[in-house]
């Protein structure tokens, strides 16, 4: 309330009233079109921001396919099968007592990589024993893509080594997926893997 003094018409001084009342209003109002108009403006960049985050998440499809069951019943003494997983390729191969037992007798010395890469044990050496899925070495789980620059080497004894073979730039891998020659920097890589029976595989 404001109070204000002047002559009146009689020549005496007479206080005025004013009110801020109408003052009080306006800025109550300009309050809210600044919190309201801010807050849809939050709205706004949320919903324009949201589609760019989601589209990282994984796909339904993705999702579902993060672990898969593989029927090894038919796969015999000798013989590799390659499947997809997580949109690369897998070689499960059921080795036979030679291919274990040339694994076996490589020194870690002869090893350009040391370490075994299996995501089963984590960091330990490339004992064949530390690439295979069973204690008995016949079961070899790994991903069939060359350490070097991504191709599928060719398998069933292929190159120098009797394992698998990179024709594109010349990587041997042995019977138990160790690089032994070539530019591959690494083992091929063993995925996370078990045995839900006695013969399915479960990968992922």
């Amino acid at each position: 309330m404001l109070f204000c003094y002047g002559p009146s018409s009689r020549g005496k001084t007479m206080e005025i009233y004013v009110s801020h009342a109408e003052d009080h209003d306006d800025q109550s109002r300009r309050d809210f079109l600044f919190y309201a108009t801010g807050g849809a403006g939050a709205v706004v960049a949320g919903a324009a921001i949201w589609p760019l985050v989601n589209q990282m998440n994984p796909s339904a499809d993705v999702q579902a396919l993060s672990s898969i069951r593989v029927d090894v019943a038919d796969v015999e003494v000798g013989s590799q099968i390659t499947i997809q997983f997580l949109g690369k390729p897998v070689f499960i191969r059921r080795r036979t007592e030679e291919e274990i037992a040339e694994a076996r007798a490589v020194s870690l010395s002869d090893l350009p990589d040391k370490i075994a890469r299996n995501d089963n044990l984590g960091d330990v050496d490339a004992e064949d024993i530390h690439r295979t899925l069973d204690e008995a070495g016949e079961w070899l789980v790994m991903m069939g893509v060359c350490t070097h620059l991504g191709c599928v080497p060719l398998g069933d004894g292929a190159g120098e080594f009797n394992g698998w073979f990179c024709p594109c730039h010349g990587s041997h891998y042995d019977t138990a997926g160790r690089i032994r020659k070539g530019p591959a920097p690494e083992n091929l890589p063993v995925p996370v893997a078990e045995f839900a029976d006695e013969t399915t595989i479960v990968l992922g």
